[in-house]
């Protein structure tokens, strides 16, 4: 390993870490702040969860194009690949921020077992949601610092953490979308 290669890893090691305890923490904060019941005259913004959805799924089909294109040596288009998806989950982070800051929260009506479908779904959805962006940095940093070995070996953890948390978020999504007011 070269002095670029540990200058690159050192210097994203702290974002890594702080990003990744201070994004959960934020979204935590934040979801339970609602504009509008503290007084501020905001309208909400109920058009937004379909939005987000969407980009959800299409954060899915971009890491699926970005496998595909890596597996056929596409190397440059894979990685505009995996940054539009970074971007992606960063748009819908701020997206879903801003409707639960200012929306009520929509609960799910379903019973019987459907419930415990979506409630299985949503719990994991969450968790991984959480576990998955350390992975996420460390192996766009892996790739950044040209340790392409390193790198194929997280991404193999991380691909199909965040295919999942892609998927089902849009699953959750559609789940809940009949009982959003």
């Amino acid at each position: 390993m070269s002095r670029t290669q540990l200058d690159v890893e050192k210097k994203y090691k702290k974002w890594i870490i702080i990003l990744s305890v201070c994004i959960p923490l934020a979204v935590a904060a934040l979801f339970g702040v609602n504009l509008r019941k503290l007084g501020f005259d905001v309208k909400p913004l109920t058009f937004l969860p379909p939005i987000y959805a969407t980009i959800n799924g299409l954060t899915a089909v971009f890491l699926l194009a970005a496998l595909w294109a890596i597996k056929n040596k596409k190397v440059e288009l894979h990685e505009k690949l995996m940054k539009t998806a970074i971007g992606c989950s960063v748009l819908f982070l701020l997206m879903y921020i801003a409707y639960h800051m200012t929306s009520d929260s929509t609960k799910f009506g379903g019973v019987g077992t459907i419930q415990y479908v979506y409630y299985f779904i949503l719990i994991t959805h969450i968790i991984l949601s959480i576990v998955v962006i350390p992975f996420v940095l460390i192996t766009y940093v892996k790739a950044l610092a040209k340790r392409f070995d390193k790198h194929k070996k997280i991404a193999r953890i991380t691909f199909p953490i965040w295919l999942y948390v892609a998927i089902t978020g849009v699953i959750v999504y559609l789940m809940i979308s009949p009982y959003y007011v």
